[in-house]
């Protein structure tokens, strides 16, 4: 392991990659931090089918079910810059531990609830667990594997399961559900987090900042208040529109709050997130392209979702095969993709792979509603090869030449873009397709904003990144 005079790193076991291969305990440590991301992707979906069964049972109404999703987002996207920065100064593997423990017990909450205030109360509690293993396990990752082609293929592995976690989510949750019931879907995840808990101590090492500054305790307050704001009103926009007084009053508060955030950390001598760092070019316009990437490909698996069972009235399982499908063909992108980027770049790819996912998605204007299946299954498939692609570049743009002792921060920020992308796309776009009054003529439009709209920022990126970034 590589390690300078900002980062120290403790504990009995480092990881030392042999020239560009992966040591049997590299391989171990990787296992456990992309079981835990994984662990995390999969509750971002592993509970949609579920929720009209879950709701009966509980006795939850209708329009009360999106806190079912909402619980668990708002603070797992809310608190994952903080806990990115609590992580560097106090150490990443204990506080990865601790959320690692919260989240398997709030899962087991949410297992055994008996009332709706139970259940809910369990799914806020994973998201915080989960706004603590995200950040702290992807700088852990970082700081293990040196930069250069282990860190590439560290972060591809991790990027593919990311993205898979939330494909298998939809299609394991309906089995699960249809023969065990809903509550299998949340103890599935209370006993991968205590697989993974009792693995991640004799394995990671700990790592932290020797120095220890005062945490920003202003720069916490404002984004942490910004992002909830902004992130409860886009996901009851997509229930109630965005008419609403909460979500009008949210929206503003959010929008206050962030811009307060950034005058706060223009003056704060030890800032949350250093300005100077997101005026770098590889930090910004990475994380613009990682944001659209992940915030339009959940749009469109959730507006095919629709299209499938309700236009053409696939069953359950054989929409589950179509998402199947799209995930075999996210693992196999995930492992050419630093191939790809080891031969042209990191800023060739991401720019690239924003292009195929542009095109791919607009591929998807073919279906009609009669037939379409075929042409959705491909068309998505390669557009989620497309997406893998842009999530490992953008992955590596920006942690790349960062200290270790700021890669919290810039892992931080990966994350952050990563879940604020999964969480505001379909109530951005998806809403669009719900209220119109034909399904597949508000599909079709969101399909066509989407693909418009990642073509458009694939060449911004381009010109944003400006020469070839390794």
């Amino acid at each position: 392991m590589t390690i300078d005079t900002q980062t120290a790193v403790t504990g009995p076991h480092t990881v030392a990659p042999e020239g560009h291969r992966l040591t049997g305990r590299a391989r171990l440590v990787l296992f456990v931090l992309c079981a835990a991301q994984f662990m995390v992707a999969l509750d971002f979906s592993v509970l949609n089918v579920a929720l009209p069964v879950l709701g009966e049972d509980l006795g939850l109404s209708r329009s009360a079910l999106q806190w079912a999703v909402t619980a668990f987002a708002l603070p797992s996207g809310g608190f994952l810059l903080l806990f990115g920065r609590i992580a560097d100064l106090f150490g990443r593997k204990r506080l990865f531990l601790a959320g690692l423990a919260l989240f398997g017990a709030a899962s087991l909450l949410a297992t055994l609830a008996w009332d709706p205030a139970s259940f809910l109360t369990g799914r806020a509690l994973q998201g915080l667990g989960a706004a603590v293993v995200v950040p702290t396990g992807m700088s852990l990752l970082t700081t293990t594997f040196p930069e250069g082609p282990l860190r590439d293929k560290a972060l591809g592995i991790s990027g593919t399961l990311l993205s898979l976690g939330f494909t298998v989510g939809m299609v394991l949750g309906g089995v699960m559900t249809d023969t065990l019931g809903w509550r299998s879907t949340m103890g599935l995840l209370a006993a991968a987090a205590v697989i993974v808990l009792c693995l991640a101590p004799r394995l990671l090492p700990e790592s932290r900042t020797p120095e220890r500054p005062r945490l920003d305790v202003p720069g916490a307050v404002t984004v942490t208040g910004g992002l909830l704001a902004l992130i409860y009103a886009l996901s009851t926009a997509a229930e109630r529109g965005f008419g609403g007084p909460d979500v009008l009053v949210s929206l503003v508060a959010g929008v206050l709050l962030l811009a307060a955030f950034v005058v706060v950390e223009s003056k704060a001598p030890a800032p949350l997130v250093s300005l100077p760092m997101l005026g770098r070019r590889t930090v910004a316009w990475g994380n613009v392209g990682g944001l659209v990437t992940f915030s339009m490909m959940s749009t469109v698996v959730f507006v095919l979702t629709l299209y499938l069972q309700e236009t053409l009235h696939l069953s359950s399982f054989l929409t589950g095969l179509v998402f199947g499908v799209q995930g075999v063909a996210s693992a196999v992108a995930g492992s050419y993709a630093p191939r790809f980027i080891g031969r042209f770049g990191a800023r060739r790819t991401l720019v690239g792979s924003l292009l195929g996912q542009g095109i791919f998605t607009a591929a998807l204007l073919a279906v009609g509603t009669q037939s379409g299946a075929l042409v959705a299954a491909v068309a998505v498939s390669v557009a989620s090869m497309c997406h893998l692609g842009a999530i490992i570049s953008y992955g590596i743009i920006v942690t790349s030449g960062v200290p270790d002792a700021q890669q919290g921060l810039a892992t931080g920020l990966v994350t952050t873009t990563q879940q604020v992308g999964l969480t505001i796309g379909i109530p951005l776009l998806g809403v669009l397709a719900t209220t119109r009054a034909s399904l597949f003529d508000g599909v079709r439009t969101v399909l066509a904003i989407d693909a418009a709209l990642v073509t458009v920022v694939a060449l911004l990126v381009a010109v944003g990144l400006g020469r070839r970034t390794r």
